[in-house]
């Protein structure tokens, strides 16, 4: 006999994602109603085809930056419940369990407008489970029309109207690959900061360049336990560091370059 699936249509964005997105796919296929995946249009790795294999609705769109391209991906949904998930992440069995639970016992249900769960980060052979990497609590599964995506690209952030119900079971996640992958990740997101913040007021934040690193560091290394996840969690702590200093060094280099040009 066949699983009775959920009321939930799964949202996905991905660009060139076929090395990733059939775990993320495979632990959502069989137990929800509706898979959609939009990619960007420029996608030719065989990422349509892997979702499609999953029964996903594929759709191709000009990429209008992560909030945009995942608030168009759920506007497509059907079902009364949206679960918004990445291609780097899969839904553990024991969260899988937990969100049946839930709609198996409706009362859990009644006046919540969206659930959470904590994000567990697989990075350098481990689970990281302290630091600034965890909880990580997300935001991910709305009923539709009760959020939408908001917040700053590239950080998207779910904008909920009504009360959130916290789950206890982890949405995993596979965002890096490699200690180069990490560090590859700091100039993008290094200069999206100084495209949002080129145009404020000049002048140098030194905090930003001297006390902010070391207090990243200190934070998540000493104060919320870095050290329990080894190695991995002394360098997870310096990077973040690194990458802090690093955004303001940059807006300062923008500022001084402005006004060499006027």
């Amino acid at each position: 006999m066949a699983e009775a699936r959920l009321p939930i249509s799964v949202c996905l964005i991905a660009a060139n994602e076929a090395r990733r997105i059939g775990a993320a796919l495979e632990s959502v296929a069989g137990w929800t109603s509706e898979i959609i995946v939009v990619l960007n249009d420029e996608v030719s790795d065989g990422t349509d085809k892997i979702a499609e294999s999953f029964g996903a609705k594929v759709f191709r769109e000009k990429w209008k930056g992560h909030i945009a391209q995942k608030n168009s991906a759920a506007a497509r949904a059907t079902q009364p419940w949206i679960l918004g998930l990445d291609a780097d992440e899969v839904i553990s069995p024991e969260l899988r369990s937990e969100i049946g639970h839930c709609f198996a016992n409706l009362e859990k249900l009644e006046g919540v407008a969206a659930l959470s769960f904590p994000r567990c980060t697989f990075y350098c052979g481990r689970w990281i489970r302290h630091g600034d990497w965890y909880p990580d609590r997300q935001i991910r599964l709305w009923r539709r029309g009760a959020a939408q995506w908001g917040g700053v690209d590239p950080h998207d952030k779910l904008i909920v109207n009504g009360r959130v119900l916290k789950l206890n079971s982890d949405l995993q996640h596979f965002s890096n690959d490699s200690v180069n992958a990490h560090i590859q990740k700091i100039i993008p997101f290094t200069d999206e900061y100084v495209r949002q913040h080129g145009d404020d007021p000049p002048g140098f934040p030194i905090s930003g360049l001297a006390i902010r690193p070391v207090w990243r560091f200190v934070r998540a290394y000493f104060i919320r336990g870095g050290f329990r996840d080894g190695w991995p969690g002394c360098y997870i702590a310096w990077l973040n560091a690194f990458s802090t200093a690093s955004k303001y060094a940059k807006l300062r280099e923008r500022q001084i370059n402005a006004r060499r040009s006027e």
